[in-house]
């Protein structure tokens, strides 16, 4: 089923997102975390996808799986600022052909080895240039990223809804919003589409937080910002794990209950591999989800 589908038939999309284990690892190390993970009944999954294309099989076959053994609706990423066209053919064959039907394109983040040759000239600079070409030739539902407090790399956030706008007339039928921990920020974000007359649905993606120094890297390399009520929970527990968990789960509890009043159209839970607290705070908010069905 298209994702796109999906928005249209529940007022509230639940959506998890896992990554694939590093390429020295056991593939079934993801798959014991989704065993746990679809007794939440999520509405689908999303697989995220190596910088360089370094996990781009293990995208394509976890996808797989999810739909195939766990019935649950998958969404490959697929990055595109390292790859050639005919890679990026190859990839969108396989897709087709393990019966994938849904994809988030984006530009990527650069590989990490310096020594990576790049194509040149460039295949693809943007997303919206993957966006095109996949929407022009392929029959999938396309997603998009979105960034409520802009991305790191534009100038500012009236640049950045523009060329959002232009990943949307290009064929991009949903938005996956990057993490952000101030509803207000979203909110703003939401109010500035709206007046740029982007219609399609977004969900407001969540991380909980776990670990102080891991979110505080997180957010240094997305540009987000951390409210103060929020810099005194790291503060206050950064030296208690047991109570730093505790209290950042109560935190993205509280921020989806806030979104799902405010009237979000989907909530994608970062879940950084840990079942039991997707299971926790998706569990908090069964009540809600059901009757907003």
């Amino acid at each position: 089923m298209k994702i796109s589908e999906i928005y249209k038939a529940k007022k509230t999309v639940i959506s998890l997102e896992i990554f694939p284990p590093k390429m020295d690892s056991s593939l079934e190390t993801v798959f014991k975390t989704l065993d746990e993970l679809k007794d939440i009944k999520p509405d689908f999954i999303s697989v995220t996808y190596g910088a360089g294309g370094k996990a781009k099989d293990r995208t394509v076959e976890i996808a797989s799986r999810i739909k195939q053994e766990y019935q649950i609706e998958s969404l490959a990423h697929l990055t595109c600022i390292s790859a050639t066209k005919q890679q990026i053919k190859e990839i969108l064959h396989d897709m087709r052909k393990s019966g994938i039907k849904n994809i988030l394109a984006m530009r990527g983040d650069l590989p990490e080895d310096p020594d990576f040759e790049f194509p040149n000239p460039l295949h693809y600079e943007h997303a919206a240039d993957l966006i095109r070409e996949i929407n022009e030739t392929d029959d999938f539902s396309i997603g998009a990223a979105c960034y409520p407090e802009g991305h790191i790399d534009c100038d500012n956030l009236v640049q950045d809804v523009k060329f959002l706008r232009e990943k949307v007339d290009m064929g991009a039928d949903f938005l996956i919003s990057q993490l952000f921990f101030d509803n207000e920020l979203f909110y703003r974000f939401m109010d500035a589409i709206d007046l740029a007359g982007i219609e399609v649905p977004v969900s407001a993606g969540i991380l909980p937080v776990l670990n102080k120094h891991q979110i505080l890297r997180i957010t240094k390399l997305a540009g987000c910002e951390l409210p103060p009520k929020f810099k005194r929970i790291l503060d206050r527990y950064e030296h208690n794990p047991e109570a730093l968990k505790e209290a950042g789960e109560a935190y993205a509890i509280e921020q989806i209950i806030d979104l799902m009043a405010w009237g979000v159209r989907g909530i994608h839970l970062y879940t950084m591999n840990k079942p039991d607290t997707a299971k926790r705070i998706i569990g908090n908010i069964d009540n809600i989800r059901r009757l907003q069905c």
